[in-house]
């Protein structure tokens, strides 16, 4: 077993595996090392084919397959264990099909919406998405085909997300963030920030830059590490907690020519082998906290008002030592990838733009978790029946007749001055 694992991050991806991936292999042969895991924070756009395309929030001019499709076809297979989480570009169809988390393609694994899983004995948790705070305490009610507004809406953090992170009780090495935990900036090089990014330096002075749940999960968590991108830059930190413990920040930019998006490091005393498994405690957190998952406009109802401390995940964590120990030794790996719709093919595609699916795949990686935990699957429920119309004392209102929905405006911009495109 070797004391050192190598781990490659890398910034936004924006669909760019073949030259992240061709990067990662020129500095193996020419530094004579092997890179044990590639970590994407985010924008990393699993585009199977131009319907998924439909469901990403980028203007048209921008809309690109990039090369995601051909590691999701099986015509090529990723080099290096790839683990990402979900950033502002997101083929949001897709993700939400592997809500909990789950390979998108062969050796390529997604963390889900949040999620903590295990690469050998390396303990990685994510949140993915940025923070708004107007999308904050609803669920998740987004449905392809995501139409006006709602593909932006997609990717915003959900409350409920946050909830379950902050139920972790056990030691994380790795946090991955899209967006930077707010206040992060204050423990780095500000001076050499702002002469980067001008238009960073009011939102950093005035602490408005930045997530305020991320940041809630930095001092609660204590990663050893925190990766994060979206404001394309290298930006390096260190945060100091209490109880001696500290956690190394590092931000890096997108996938360009002479730009800083990747950074190799070494973490000492860990080993690759088994690659990702399930984690125990992040288990008995999903089945702790499934009831209160809101799939509807409806904020989650969350117990204490939103009080993480008041969720006993203890009994829960019995019964999934118990469950796995019953399933035997394969149950603690992930479901193996299967293919739910097809990928794009340049011999055949005649189209110049696909068209946003209309409804959601029951992925039978997803399927496979809720039966592991005996948990009912709420990704496919269609926003329109749940939940039920109540009237003020309890009493079900007749159903009303609905308009018939508005036509998809995609194409038309929504502005919205605080996120960053591309």
């Amino acid at each position: 077993v070797r004391a050192t694992m190598k781990i490659a991050i890398e910034g936004c991806c924006h669909g760019e595996l073949d030259a992240i991936y061709a990067s990662i292999q020129h500095l193996e042969r020419v530094e004579g090392v092997k890179v044990d895991l590639l970590i994407c924070c985010g924008d990393f756009q699993a585009v199977r084919n131009l319907d998924d395309l439909e469901c990403m929030s980028v203007p048209d001019k921008y809309k690109e397959l990039g090369t995601f499709y051909k590691y999701y076809s099986g015509e090529v297979i990723a080099p290096i264990p790839t683990l990402f989480i979900g950033g502002n570009h997101e083929a949001a169809n897709y993700l939400w099909e592997l809500y909990y988390g789950g390979y998108v393609a062969p050796n390529v694994f997604y963390i889900g919406h949040s999620g903590v899983v295990r690469f050998g004995d390396l303990r990685i948790g994510g949140l993915s998405g940025i923070f708004k705070y107007h999308d904050y305490k609803k669920g998740h009610h987004e449905r392809p085909p995501y139409a006006g507004h709602a593909v932006k809406t997609a990717y915003h953090v959900r409350e409920f997300d946050v909830f379950k992170l902050k139920q972790v009780k056990e030691e994380l090495d790795v946090f991955l963030s899209h967006d930077w935990p707010r206040g992060i900036a204050q423990f780095g090089n500000k001076q050499e920030l702002f002469r980067k990014k001008k238009f960073l330096k009011q939102e950093i002075e005035s602490n408005t830059l930045g997530s305020p749940p991320a940041e809630e999960l930095l001092k609660l968590l204590k990663p050893r590490y925190w990766f994060s991108a979206h404001l394309h830059v290298k930006y390096a930190a260190v945060v100091e907690h209490e109880s001696n413990k500290s956690t190394k920040f590092l931000a890096l930019d997108k996938c360009l020519p002479r730009r800083d998006f990747l950074q190799v490091i070494d973490i000492p005393d860990k080993s690759p082998e088994g690659g990702f498994t399930f984690d125990e405690e992040w288990l008995a957190i999903l089945k702790a906290n499934h009831e209160f998952h809101s799939v509807t406009q409806q904020p989650a109802q969350l117990p204490a008002y939103g009080n993480h401390e008041a969720v006993d995940i203890e009994p829960h964590r019995k019964w999934v030592t118990k469950r796995l120990e019953a399933m035997g030794a394969g149950s603690r790996q992930p479901p193996a990838f299967v293919a739910t719709r097809v990928a794009h093919n340049p011999a055949t595609e005649t189209r110049r733009r696909g068209k946003a699916p209309n409804d959601v795949d029951n992925n039978p990686q997803t399927q496979s978790l809720m039966d592991l935990l005996e948990l009912d699957m709420k990704l496919t429920i269609p926003v329109e029946g749940n939940p039920q119309l109540t009237g003020p004392f309890g009493a079900s209102l007749p159903p009303h007749v609905r308009p018939p929905p508005p036509p998809p405006t995609r194409n038309v911009l929504v502005a919205d001055d605080n996120e960053i495109e591309l």
